[in-house]
């Protein structure tokens, strides 16, 4: 949740900054852009060593180390410690997104986020992974993408210990703690942690294929699950029939045929 307040943070700061395009050409002006540019980070935080531009970062900064949550959401009682962060989580529940794509109308909440998007429309990828040759539009997207290759998870749960390579990927992790469902069906009602995955089946969208049979799905975790039936041992087996499964509640649903048969045959 930090980091999503760091995120937060970083965009308020990255907004306070002024166009040189916008600067009138006066003296006075010229070095009011050069004190919104230093040119370097002089003050530093003596708990992370992050560093900053200006004093006044470093104090908001700061805040992230207390411990102290003020700022509550109403709506779930999450807690964060610094008031954009909880701005920003707001838009979760009321589904604000004033953001929008020029080209393809996506909607964001944020307009970091919205920056970030609109690289994906660009031809332009300029960095590269050294070890596959991928590319990608950005370094914040290759810097997470090496972390599939060197294994590295520095985003750990406090509840049950599970890392994971990505700030979102704990974020949406998170929820099945909390049971928050941020998001609710338009066609269905029904509430969910997280939106995309679902309104595929909606919309009968199944991009993941499994390359050993063909059967298609709408979410790769399901895919993942499907795998293990190719792959795994099967140490669950039937007493009845002898047929065997991967996980117990397959074994389970299938006990239930034999139960069913038992209850229809007449004694």
């Amino acid at each position: 949740i930090q980091d999503e307040e760091h995120f937060v943070l970083k965009q308020e700061t990255d907004d306070m900054l002024v166009n040189p395009s916008d600067v009138p050409k006066t003296n006075n002006s010229q070095k009011m852009h050069k004190k919104a540019h230093p040119d370097k980070k002089r003050y530093s935080c003596k708990i992370c060593d992050k560093t900053f531009s200006r004093n006044c970062f470093l104090t908001t900064h700061m805040v992230t180390h207390t411990g102290k949550k003020p700022f509550t959401c109403s709506t779930c009682g999450k807690g964060y410690n610094q008031k954009s962060g909880l701005m920003y989580h707001m838009k979760t529940h009321t589904g604000e997104k004033p953001f929008t794509c020029v080209t393809c109308g996506k909607g964001h909440r944020q307009k970091s986020a919205l920056k970030s998007h609109m690289r994906s429309h660009s031809v332009e990828k300029p960095c590269s992974c050294l070890t596959c040759g991928k590319d990608f539009n950005g370094k914040t997207v290759l810097k997470n993408h090496m972390k599939i290759h060197t294994g590295e998870k520095p985003f750990s749960c406090t509840s049950c210990e599970k890392s994971f390579a990505n700030k979102q990927s704990l974020v949406v992790h998170m929820r099945i703690h909390t049971g928050e469902k941020p998001f609710s069906c338009m066609t269905c009602g029904r509430g969910f942690s997280q939106k995309a995955t679902h309104i595929k089946g909606h919309m009968g969208q199944r991009p993941f294929s499994c390359k050993t049979c063909g059967k298609c799905f709408s979410q790769s975790s399901l895919l993942t699950n499907h795998m293990t039936t190719h792959t795994a041992e099967k140490h669950f087996l039937c007493a009845t029939c002898g047929k065997s499964y991967s996980k117990k509640r397959n074994l389970t649903y299938h006990l239930r045929i034999h139960t069913e048969s038992c209850m229809k045959t007449p004694h």
